[in-house]
């Protein structure tokens, strides 16, 4: 006989089930193929935060209050990031990625679910240390309007620069970060000259479709969210969204080895998860 503590999980399991479909169907965000433990546990804290006894109550909400759907789009999109995280990964970009893409005469960097944008100023700044900037064309895209809006301002909390700070430092830096900001009202705003080359653009990595023809795209911290379906079809879509030789930066606890695309990249800075795609046809 299956306990009642089995049967209130089945019974949640159903409701998220459905919850998800609702959001798919009613408002084309498709987060089916989102891990299950992530989506629980954020739908949880979005629950609990609204007032919601039940997902049942909380679907009946996301159906008929227009101001629950930009929630549950955050709740479930929400990353947590800084600029510069991980210094080690941005050095290695620095030492061993910026060589090769200086033999191009122009360039084409994504970065995927940019959410509020530390990574792409992370990468432009970097690109203008390098010499690299005027020769770029940075794309910025995430499912989540609020974050791309975000990003778009370049405004941060004054008390994360210091972490910002220091992490530009150990990522090989060529100058102070403060180069890059202004500050005042307890905001740091970064410079708008870092945008005049971004394309900022909503983009789904769940079903939308080939993104450009990138010399590098970095996807940091994203995957571990999808299940292993989708994660085998956002590394189909960055394959064929690259050009051959093209460099492919994920997060440190993600990898391409038990992938279909696994074949389709060679390691090229392993410790840092830095590859680069071999061939067209994988």
């Amino acid at each position: 006989m299956t306990s009642p503590t089995a049967q209130a999980d089945r019974v949640e399991a159903i409701e998220i089930e459905l919850l998800l479909e609702a959001m798919y169907q009613r408002f084309h965000y498709d987060f089916r193929g989102y891990s299950r433990a992530s989506v629980k546990r954020r739908l949880r804290q979005l629950r609990e935060r609204l007032g919601y006894r039940t997902y049942s109550a909380l679907l009946e909400g996301l159906l008929h209050d227009p101001a629950v759907v930009p929630q549950v789009i955050a709740y479930l999109t929400v990353q947590v990031s800084e600029m510069f995280r991980d210094p080690s990964y941005f050095r290695a970009l620095r030492e061993h990625v910026v060589p090769h893409l200086r033999t191009y005469p122009s360039l084409k960097v994504w970065v995927a679910g940019c959410s509020s944008g530390e990574e792409l100023y992370s990468l432009a700044i970097l690109f203008r240390e390098e010499g690299l900037e005027q020769r770029t064309l940075f794309y910025a895209t995430d499912i989540n309007p609020s974050a791309l809006e975000a990003a778009a301002s370049g405004v941060y909390n004054l008390d994360r620069i210091r972490g910002f700070t220091e992490n530009h430092q150990q990522s090989g830096g060529r100058s102070s970060l403060s180069d890059y900001y202004t500050t005042g009202y307890g905001k740091a705003t970064f410079d708008r000259r870092l945008r005049e080359r971004v394309v900022f653009s909503d983009h789904s990595l769940v079903t939308d479709a080939v993104f450009g023809e990138m010399h590098l795209i970095s996807c940091r911290n994203v995957l571990i969210y999808f299940d292993n379906t989708l994660q085998d079809r956002t590394l189909k879509l960055f394959n064929d969204s690259l050009i051959r030789k093209g460099f492919l930066g994920l997060g440190s606890k993600e990898s391409i080895r038990f992938s279909s695309q696994a074949t389709a990249f060679q390691d090229f800075v392993p410790g840092e998860r830095i590859y680069q795609k071999t061939s067209d046809d994988a």
